[in-house]
């Protein structure tokens, strides 16, 4: 399997190198050069597996010869051991129609984990292999960043630099990150939004004095290996409904575009996906580009919903191109005038092949809380405001009643417990295997948000031979 850039002029590299280069160097994302496919038998085969076993499966195919069969059996076993729940990704229905994808059982309590504790093994895998060390920098809006620290803290060959918007996440987000004091952990509090940190980050990956030094690794999902261990459960859901007999819809709630990309990554292998419900709150940039085609980004607006709290979705450069007809030259023109102006239009052709699969509803903060109370009221379930923001949007997009529709529950209500009691009454608990973390001691340091600093620091922590 080979990778090509979206902006068509980075080196086209294996699983392995993909993974460990994350952001292509011409400041594109990397796409496999053609979609797999499954056959509705092969599909229809994997009913009733474990997730360990379907995760393999579905991974095989992109993956190629940068590991066996046999030894991808072994990790996806090892990654997804750790859940809490032995479906791994277990299914809750709301009603004859909706269904929740509970993807927040492992061990930070967010769907990122589903993908994280993949990618932390393939890291180490393929560093030992090289016998290379590796500086991971991100930004997050919330998950990620616990999500990322906890797959590899403490593992040999890799160091990791997070950046989170001081003030803009809740103190269990904080506290899941700032409370782990591995050696190569190190978490900076940034002055401004979620897209200053990630702007910031994309800049390192394009600055050659600062590769000259380091070598840089991705965990957002613009690492493809990240987004690719996303695309299994929806394979898992869609096969527990009835797939491929039948075809579900997803809603899912989204900021970076990588979740939702996912499951069109899923379809276009062979899954049959009736519609993929994109879900914004107030942040709607996408929600503008899907409807009217207008990709223009504006300030952010700080919610009880951060992880969405984005103006600009990386991994929607991925659509693009895929949607655009895989022109990486034109795309590179159209994203470095987006880059330029912090506004473009889609093509008539972008448009109208994204409207083949993808919907999208903006959801406020009043209809938020409202789901936030019908969900505990008449569902008996508490669910957090992201996973409220995807239901919402699930029961507003008109599909037809035969057709099965997941809402994908990306976190944990306890990690947002000051929004869910203000909207319900309740309080969720923290799991009993996280109950002290409001004891454990924190380390983590404020910078402003300006590269120069940022990278200043990370110059004088990173290891020196990284």
């Amino acid at each position: 399997m080979r990778y090509v850039s979206t902006r068509g002029s980075a080196p086209v590299l294996d699983f392995e190198g993909v993974t460990l280069a994350g952001l292509a160097s011409d400041g594109g994302l990397y796409l496999p050069e053609e979609w797999p496919q499954f056959s509705a038998a092969e599909i229809t085969a994997m009913r009733g597996l474990p997730y360990a076993e379907v995760a393999a499966r579905v991974m095989e195919p992109f993956i190629g010869d940068s590991l066996t069969p046999e030894r991808l059996r072994e990790l996806t076993e090892q990654a997804y051991g750790r859940f809490s729940h032995k479906a791994v990704v277990p299914l809750v229905q709301m009603d004859q129609q909706h269904w929740l994808m509970e993807l927040f059982h492992g061990p930070t309590l967010a769907f990122k984990d589903v993908a994280l504790q993949m990618l932390g093994l393939l890291f180490e895998e393929f560093l030992s292999r090289r016998g290379k060390k590796l500086t991971l920098v991100g930004a997050t809006s919330g998950d990620t960043g616990s999500a990322a620290i906890d797959a590899v803290a403490g593992r040999d060959g890799v160091e990791i630099f997070m950046l989170h918007p001081e003030g803009r996440i809740s103190d269990v987000q904080r506290r899941q990150m700032t409370t782990v004091l591995a050696p190569n952990v190190y978490n900076i509090a940034i002055s401004g939004s979620f897209d200053d940190g990630q702007a910031a980050v994309k800049r390192m990956f394009g600055d050659d004095a600062l590769k000259g030094t380091l070598r840089l690794g991705a965990v957002n999902s613009i690492n493809w290996a990240r987004l690719l261990a996303q695309v299994v459960y929806y394979f898992t859901s869609a096969l527990q409904l009835g797939a491929p007999d039948r075809p579900i819809a997803f809603s899912v709630p989204t900021g970076n575009f990588g979740d939702v990309f996912a499951g069109y990554v899923a379809a276009k292998m062979g899954l049959p996906v009736a519609k993929l419900v994109v879900a914004t709150n107030v942040n709607d940039i996408l929600h503008r580009a899907l409807s009217a085609g207008d990709y223009s980004a504006g300030e952010v607006t700080p919610t009880a919903a951060p992880s969405m709290d984005i103006q600009v979705s990386s991994n929607f450069e991925r659509l693009l191109f895929d949607c655009g007809g895989r022109d990486g030259a034109a795309l590179a023109t159209q994203m470095a005038g987006f880059e330029t102006s912090r506004a473009m239009m889609l093509s008539d052709l972008q448009r109208s092949s994204a409207a083949e699969l993808f919907t999208s509803i903006r959801v406020d903060q009043d209809a938020m809380a409202q789901t936030m109370r019908r969900a505990h009221q008449y569902c008996g379930q508490v669910i957090d405001p992201h996973t409220a923001i995807g239901f919402d949007a699930a029961m507003k997009a008109d599909l037809p009643s035969d057709v099965q529709v997941v809402t994908l529950a990306t976190a944990h209500p306890a990690k947002f417990r000051d929004a869910v009691e203000r909207a319900t009454g309740t309080r969720p608990a923290l799991p009993a295997r996280m109950g002290d973390l409001f004891s454990r001691e924190e380390r983590c340091v404020s910078l402003p948000g300006d590269y120069e600093a940022l990278t200043a620091y990370i110059l004088e922590h990173a290891s020196p031979s990284a």
